[in-house]
């Protein structure tokens, strides 16, 4: 008998790798259901889409009206008022006491290129600066701007020049802020003219690197640098944006503005739409006609952001956020007590991540976070891992979460962590 998993095996290409088996049928908030009917938790949010959960009532609603008006017209052809109010929403939310504009996108990739293109034009420079472990994206620069090489580089040639990498501060794995940043001086003594640089970009929260916040000091350490040199800084939240962190965007932890900022993921709630913000001079600098695409603020993600933007307010899910996050960080605190395999806990606001050594060797398991990634799959819990060694499991539920669910999920990750052990 053929399987969905030997139908995708005969039809899809292998380089789309999948987590899981399940096959979604329906999913509702923080649950899925699978074609067999089997329920699972959901930690993953489709890495970080669904903040305002699965299906949330009003985002529907929302898509449903503007289903009815018109679906696309592209916006350089026959532009819609809901793209402009849109921009305008997030010009006043995004950190910068300075005017601000914006443009819309398809995917986050679409957007952290074009944030390179805009940081190019506005400077007239064209080396970038990017961070070991960071992740931005499957695109040709997003691929070079990424630290990480496998899966993402292997085998695709080489990668535009003029990018350049400095290593990101993870004191639990030897590297402080300031090695960081004296390896970054060193970098523009040896290897690239600061002058030629049009930009730093980093994620405030690295995501597929290992969900590893960046130092306050070392924020605002690159604020100065870039200052200094006349670089760009370009703050990648197209993991961390729209409540996840427990402020409407990771840099609002900080005291420091960046000049843009790249959004997607959450941005809509499960549709396609991306986005860059950023200081109205700087993101004037392109020709007219220089930035674009067919599908970039399609009606439908428009509308949906919206709904996402009003969810957020109205049922207060940075606050939520922070809640459900130190509920999580102290029930692994407590389990941490009876696995030594636990290295660290950690995380802003509802963006979390746990990581795990072996305890003989003292080195990144990542066969333990697997194990235990597995175990909770059998009992029906989603959960992603993560980081350069593979050693991270992140969570990321829906901060819209029910709270009887998220406690049957907390117990069921107790169980798995413990399980794993033996």
């Amino acid at each position: 008998m053929t399987t969905l998993t030997d139908r995708k095996n005969a039809a899809i290409s292998r380089g789309v790798g999948m987590t899981t088996q399940i096959y979604a049928d329906r999913a509702e908030n923080s649950e899925i259901w699978d074609k067999e009917g089997n329920r699972y938790i959901d930690f993953a949010s489709g890495i970080a889409v669904v903040n305002t959960g699965h299906r949330h009532p009003k985002v529907i609603e929302a898509v449903k009206a503007q289903i009815d008006r018109f679906t696309h017209t592209c916006h350089q052809v026959v532009p819609y008022e809901s793209y402009v109010h849109l921009a305008e929403r997030l010009n006043a939310l995004t950190p910068g006491n300075f005017a601000k504009k914006t443009i819309f996108v398809t995917t986050g990739a679409e957007a952290v290129e074009n944030a390179v293109k805009i940081a190019r034009a506005s400077t007239g420079r064209q080396a970038v600066i990017a961070f070991s472990g960071g992740f931005h994206g499957r695109t040709f620069m997003g691929m070079a701007l990424t630290g990480k090489v496998v899966p993402y580089k292997v085998g695709f040639g080489a990668m535009p020049g003029d990018v350049f990498h400095a290593p990101f501060p993870i004191e639990l794995h030897g590297i402080t802020a300031e090695q960081s940043l004296a390896a970054l001086k060193k970098l523009f003594a040896a290897d690239v003219d600061p002058g030629r640089v049009a930009a730093i970009i980093l994620e405030p929260v690295q995501g597929e690197g290992g969900f590893y916040p960046a130092p306050a000091t070392f924020m605002k350490a690159l604020r100065e640098i870039c200052d200094q040199h006349g670089i760009l800084l370009i703050a990648d939240e197209v993991q961390t944006g729209f409540a996840r962190t427990g402020k409407m965007f990771a840099m609002d932890h900080h005291d420091v503005a960046p000049d843009l900022i790249t959004m997607a993921k959450s941005l809509a709630g499960g549709f396609p739409l991306a986005a860059v913000t950023g200081r109205a001079e700087v993101m004037d600098a392109p020709a007219s006609g220089g930035l674009g695409g067919t599908y970039g603020g399609n009606p439908l993600g428009i509308a949906a952001a919206h709904a996402v933007l009003d969810v957020i307010a109205e049922e207060q899910l940075c606050e939520r956020a922070e809640q459900l996050g130190g509920r999580l960080k102290q029930r692994l605190a407590a389990i941490r007590e009876l696995v030594p395999e636990i290295a660290d806990i950690r995380g802003p606001g509802f963006m979390n991540a746990v990581e795990f050594n072996d305890v003989k060797t003292n080195l990144p398991s990542a066969d333990f976070a697997n194990k235990v990634r597995l175990i909770a799959l059998e009992k029906g819990l989603i959960l992603l891992t993560c980081g350069v060694h593979g050693n991270v499991i992140r969570f990321l539920a829906p901060i819209t979460i029910q709270d009887e669910v998220f406690a049957e999920a907390l117990d069921i990750l107790e169980a798995s962590i413990v399980a794993a052990r033996g």
